[in-house]
């Protein structure tokens, strides 16, 4: 039968035995305790270039997103604060594939830092993490509490601004795009009804979309260039097979987009849809699976 049994908190900082360092390898053996899912160690104490050495390189098994965490005993300050957003950018540039996020963990989270990190969050994904050691009879328990969670960006199609804004076929055809490029918008639509015949472009100020009923699904979006070429950006979480099978046809990669969950972008040429239907078609339809279930 479970009893109560009353803990005691206790500062790491002033401890003699229980250090940095020792809760660095808790957290390195079980990252799980830090209540963001089951992530696995990358790497510790990564060494950066010219700028010290990374505390924990966590990542997502499943959406290979990495978390750039710092650690601090005590109470938050200017420097951890500005460490953990400057290693967080070393490694998206280093690493631009994977989608990044910044984690500082502290015992003691001041309001004034945490008004400091709201600022930050608006631009930087960022965590913040307080934490309590607690000790009871011989024992010690670490306690994890996300004080200041990520902001989740908005999805494409739920753009403020392009609601705003609506736009036509004639916009594009005569704005930003041509005759001809919007032409393959439409062809992209034609593989889209192969296994989704419902969807329509929507047309938007900044972007093609889909559509059906009114109701946004934007698993891709295009935008027509008036220099005869079309991009898609195609909604799809990081994968080594999908680069790996986009650089074996030899289509124009733009690279891929962390942002709102993961983009793949290419750049279409004329012909390119017909020549590349295959490829296409499969992912479109892995992004539709992906975004509609």
């Amino acid at each position: 039968m479970l009893k109560y049994v009353k803990g005691e908190n206790i500062l790491l900082r002033a401890h003699p035995d229980f250090g940095e360092k020792w809760v660095q390898a808790r957290i390195a053996d079980d990252p799980s305790i830090l209540g963001l899912g089951n992530l696995v160690l990358r790497d510790q104490e990564r060494r950066q270039p010219g700028a010290g050495r990374l505390d924990l390189l966590l990542q997502d098994p499943d959406t290979l997103r990495r978390y750039e965490l710092e650690l601090q005993l005590g109470a938050t300050d200017e420097t951890h604060i500005i460490r953990t957003i400057e290693y967080w950018d070393i490694e998206r540039r280093r690493y631009p594939q994977y989608e990044h996020c910044a984690v500082i963990v502290a015992e003691d989270i001041t309001s004034r830092f945490l008004s400091v990190l709201a600022l930050f969050n608006g631009t930087v994904p960022l965590i913040a993490i307080k934490m309590q050691a607690v000790r009871i009879g011989d024992d010690i328990l670490l306690v994890f509490t996300t004080v200041l969670n990520e902001l989740k960006r908005g999805l494409i199609d739920e753009d403020e601004d392009a609601a705003a804004v609506p736009a036509d076929r004639a916009y594009w055809e005569n704005e930003r795009g041509s005759k001809e490029t919007v032409a393959m918008a439409d062809e992209i639509l034609k593989i889209v009804h192969e296994f989704q015949p419902d969807l329509q472009l929507k047309y938007n100020k900044f972007y093609i979309g889909l559509a059906a009923n009114d109701r946004a699904n934007n698993f891709i979006y295009m935008k027509p260039r008036k220099r005869g070429n079309l991009q898609l950006g195609i909604r799809l979480p990081p994968s080594s097979e999908v680069e790996k099978q986009i650089e074996e046809t030899g289509i124009d990669a733009m690279g891929f987009d962390p942002g709102d969950a993961g983009t793949f972008r290419l750049r279409l040429n004329k012909g390119d849809v017909k020549k590349h239907h295959d490829l296409l078609r499969s992912l479109l339809e892995q992004a539709h699976e992906f975004r509609n279930g």
